[in-house]
């Protein structure tokens, strides 16, 4: 229904692995335009710029104290203030201070759907580039807590991209995430035995030439004095000379790259929020607030968080919904 909305507004979208729905476009750009158009054409009136300080209720009625000293008296209230993540966009925490002048329980709040700070100091070297249909797996003290296959990407000060994204969802409130490691799978299509045939082939076809002039084919160029200095192999040695147990060196340095994670980027990076006001005290069936009827709690102000391809933003429509059809009580 949400998919047909949005592209009755002219916008068209595409499907991607796992079920992950974006514009055709890749900008999120458009999306607003469409949620604008159909506020306009259902008349919504959107006031920008306009902070609300408190909200309170008083004799059945909910009073809004504006920021300009301004105040708006209502029979209902939905608040959808969203999480931590995107203070530029207005979700600054106040819809929790509002919940808990309610009496409303605040789970502890995380950074989710957020990239990964990584010790290795290689990563800068790396900047840029993503890598395809490899496998990451997350772990801690040797018990895996994510693994899944897809794509990621280097950046300056770690990796990023929809792999790791969505395994801070899997650590961000569980763990001290300084003490995981990351272990990349760079062929996950090939066991080692024809990992270590398929690195022979190339082998034969450049007999003459060193190590490090010849895996072009098999890895990304950047990747390539990464993945020799892990295997602890001289780069300038000629392949005819690498022995057998350095070829097993190589395959594992390709099918475990192991990176130290030094930590979780914080808010400001952060797609979502992890954590947020108890649901237990949430009506399901209504998004009214068990503790102060008239109030209503959507999106991401709740303790709800998805994965990463419309997971979320859909969380916060099908509420927003709810909570609206249940106010007009058609």
């Amino acid at each position: 229904a949400v998919m047909n909305l949005i592209e009755s507004a002219g916008i068209k979208l595409k499907i991607e692995r796992g079920n992950r729905v974006f514009p055709e476009s890749d900008k999120s750009s458009d999306i607003i335009y469409a949620l604008n158009k159909l506020m306009k054409d259902a008349g919504v009136k959107i006031r920008l710029n306009t902070e609300v300080k408190s909200v309170e209720k008083n004799d059945n009625k909910i009073k809004i104290e504006l920021n300009n000293k301004k105040y708006e008296i209502a029979d209902k209230c939905i608040i959808a203030t969203g999480g931590l993540s995107y203070k530029t966009t207005g979700s600054t925490g106040d819809g929790y201070k509002f919940a808990k002048k309610f009496g409303h329980t605040i789970i502890e709040t995380h950074p989710s759907l957020v990239p990964f700070n990584i010790t290795e100091g290689y990563c800068r070297e790396l900047q840029g580039l993503a890598l395809k249909n490899v496998k990451v797996s997350v772990y801690n003290n040797d018990k895996m807590y994510f693994s899944d296959q897809g794509e990621m990407l280097f950046t300056h000060f770690g990796v990023s991209g929809p792999l790791i994204l969505s395994a801070s969802c899997y650590i961000a409130d569980k763990i001290n995430p300084q003490n995981c490691e990351i272990v990349i799978d760079l062929k996950p299509a090939l066991d080692n035995d024809t990992l270590d045939k398929r690195i022979l082939k190339d082998f034969k076809e450049n007999i003459n030439r060193n190590l490090n002039n010849s895996l072009d084919k098999l890895l990304p160029k950047k990747l390539i004095p990464i993945i020799i200095d892990n295997a602890n192999i001289d780069p300038y040695k000629k392949v005819h000379e690498i022995t057998k147990e350095e070829r097993e060196r190589l395959v594992n340095a390709i099918k475990e790259m192991t990176l130290h994670v030094n930590g979780l980027r914080d808010y400001n990076e952060a797609i979502i929020t992890k954590g947020g006001i108890s649901v237990n005290e949430i009506n399901p069936k209504t998004m009214e607030s068990k503790k102060e009827p008239g109030i209503y709690f959507v999106g991401e102000v709740l303790d709800l968080d998805a994965m990463t391809g419309g997971y979320n933003l859909q969380i916060a429509w099908s509420t927003g919904y709810l909570a609206g059809n249940s106010i007009c009580d058609w």
